[in-house]
């Protein structure tokens, strides 16, 4: 069931420069017309158009140009890799005219999709793909001194990756062999006394 239109959203055209309004009184009917029980509200002093509660796009006018944008990041990204005109707020970049709109039925299309994602209940982002850990690479030096002492390498076996890593950087990133050997020393100590490599900055 289409909602009432919001007197704040017509009180904001009213107030818009003579070139915007035409532009989001489009967009308005272009919304109106792909998800018919959109709400129209006010966010953020802009015109907001939502879906069960759930922002769906908004438009705002400005000096010299107006903007459209989704909220929906998944939508967004897809309308701009297609569509975007220029680097301005909103999916669709800078609009001055209706001239530099996509076409009805590419707005449409997009405005539908982000209405059904939402409803369902799909994620706004796409999960990004997390880059497999590289395995640590412990120094020759530092594993040959672990085996000689079991206390140490005790406390090793059960340190997260970052404690490790920590201490592996921290030997490794020495310049001086002398530096090296001193580290390499103090790093068996305080594993034995099962300490991490920031222990005097950890709070007890």
């Amino acid at each position: 069931m289409p909602h009432a239109a919001d007197p704040r959203i017509d009180a904001y055209l009213a107030k818009a420069a003579p070139f915007a309004r035409p532009i989001l009184a489009h967009l308005r009917a272009l919304v109106h017309r792909a998800v018919p029980d959109a709400a129209e509200t006010i966010k953020w002093g802009m015109p907001f158009f939502t879906v069960e509660n759930t922002p769906l796009c908004n438009f705002a006018a400005f000096k010299a140009h107006t903007a459209f944008g989704f909220w929906r990041r998944d939508i967004t990204e897809e309308f701009e890799k297609l569509h975007a005109n220029g680097t301005a707020m909103g999916a669709a970049g800078r609009i001055a005219s209706l001239a530099d709109l996509p076409a009805d039925k590419v707005i449409v299309t997009f405005l539908k999709q982000a209405a059904e994602r939402t409803r369902a209940g799909l994620p706004p982002r796409p999960k990004r793909k997390i880059a497999p850990r590289r395995p640590l690479r412990v120094p020759a030096d530092l594993v040959a001194a672990l085996k000689k002492n079991k206390t140490a390498a005790a406390t090793w076996a059960k340190f997260s990756y970052s404690h490790r890593k920590d201490y592996v950087e921290w030997i490794t990133e020495a310049k001086r062999p002398a530096t090296r050997a001193t580290r390499l020393a103090t790093t068996l100590a305080w594993l034995a006394e099962g300490k991490t490599r920031n222990w005097k900055y950890e709070r007890c």
